[in-house]
């Protein structure tokens, strides 16, 4: 079985209804993407993690779908051209994608990731490059939290320099539980991860039962219920974003105990301040490092 692509310019306003038309019409995908992308016009569309445009399209856009090789995309063109009541159909070309093993394909994108100076996040199909390194076995998936983003290294790089051993740890907002992990294997004595979505609940335990880690994961109602204010630990872990980071200063800091350490990522540079001031009546945050573009805040609780 073979592929072919077939791409389409047009204007921002018939990007969205032309690829559901694609799609009705029998295409097997279609991606939108940046007809000026690589030129001085690029513009680009999605800004911080998280926040997501009114419209995934472009002025200039340009339409990708996916079809069968054998497929008469002339007439899936036209089709998709009259379903949203085009007067012609579109100019189009065709590109055969090639047949690719497309397992190892993706899995080449992904090689061991070190952090800090001891830490290896290693996906399953690689070996190890250090046998007596920290090593957490993790696949790229749906729940946020690789190693590869600088907020999720940040806050590695930190657990690493202020190891938690025999110490409570909350990762607020886990994602696939990396940082719990972390903190985990740095010999914290109780962890706690929590996130809103259920989906990263079921990663994060699927990836602590392959590190031999045990960790306690749970939506935000259940660990409300679960672990009561004011239950307290001695470090709080919030990989977020700066919005939701500064709504929650009041229950994160809370959560913190007299002595006790409250680290934040998530935050641009240009956002640390802001942030900070949120913080400010309840603890006393400073940037503790900085890495392209994203800081990660941190500080104690008076004991």
């Amino acid at each position: 079985m073979g592929w072919i692509e077939i791409v389409i310019e047009v204007a921002r306003e018939q990007a969205e209804a032309l690829s559901d038309a694609l799609m009705d019409a029998g295409a097997l995908s279609v991606s939108v993407e940046d007809a000026d992308e690589g030129t001085d016009a690029e513009r680009p569309l999605f800004g911080e993690p998280g926040m997501e445009p009114d419209e995934a399209a472009w002025d200039r856009s340009r339409v990708v779908a996916l079809a069968n090789i054998d497929c008469d995309h002339a007439t899936l063109v036209t089709e998709a051209a009259a379903a949203i009541s085009l007067a012609t159909a579109p100019a189009y070309i065709t590109r055969q994608v090639e047949e690719q093993d497309w397992v190892r394909l993706t899995q080449s994108q992904f090689a061991p990731i070190h952090i800090g100076k001891n830490i290896w996040v290693v996906p399953s199909w690689h070996d190890a490059p250090d046998s007596n390194g920290l090593i957490l076995e993790l696949d790229p998936g749906l729940a946020f939290g690789t190693g590869s983003h600088p907020t999720t290294r940040l806050c590695m790089e930190w657990l690493e320099a202020h190891a938690p051993h025999n110490l409570s740890v909350l990762d607020y907002g886990c994602g696939s539980g990396i940082l719990a992990m972390v903190a985990s294997k740095l010999g914290a004595v109780k962890v706690i991860g929590v996130d809103i979505d259920p989906q990263a609940i079921e990663s994060a335990n699927y990836n602590a039962e392959r590190n031999q880690c045990q960790i306690e994961y749970a939506l935000p109602e259940a660990f409300g219920a679960a672990h009561p204010a004011p239950e307290k630990f001695d470090i709080v872990v919030a990989n977020i974003l700066s919005s939701p980071l500064k709504l929650m200063a009041p229950m994160l800091a809370g959560r913190v105990a007299p002595g006790g350490a409250l680290i934040l990522s998530g935050v641009l540079a240009r956002q640390a301040e802001e942030v900070a001031a949120a913080y400010a009546p309840f603890i006393q945050l400073s940037v503790w490092a900085e890495h392209e573009g994203w800081v990660a805040l941190s500080g104690r609780l008076d004991g």
